[in-house]
């Protein structure tokens, strides 16, 4: 079972599985900084998905953008990277439980999208 703050964590930062995919590799190789170009290759993603991703996870204080256009993984707070580590243990030791998050929070977000449109009995 995922704890409620790591499951209020991913249904804030991760809208996809991609974007998981992406914060862990980036995660694995903090070292190295990433042009958009290199993870749309290295993820076999479309370009437009991996700048959508890495603006959500810059915006999330999880990656940073370098002086040369590239991004790198670190957490702008310790509360942000104490998250990130337990989103990596719990996606190596359940990472079914981690994909059906993911994916019912774009389900939530489906719903309340939908709801929006019903017509209220008044």
């Amino acid at each position: 079972m995922i704890d409620d703050d790591l499951a209020g964590f991913v249904r804030a930062t991760l809208r996809s599985v991609w974007a998981l995919e992406l914060l862990l590799l980036m995660k694995r190789r903090a070292d190295e900084a990433w042009t958009p170009e290199r993870l749309v290759q290295e993820l076999r993603a479309s370009t437009s998905l991996v700048s959508e991703i890495l603006q959500d996870l810059t915006t999330a204080g999880i990656v940073s953008r370098t002086s040369d256009g590239a991004y790198q993984y670190g957490p702008a707070s310790e509360v942000v990277r104490n998250c990130c580590d337990a989103l990596e243990k719990a996606h190596r030791e359940r990472p079914l439980s981690v994909v059906k998050l993911i994916a019912s929070a774009q389900n939530d977000r489906l719903q309340t999208f939908a709801d929006a449109f019903r017509f209220k009995d008044k």
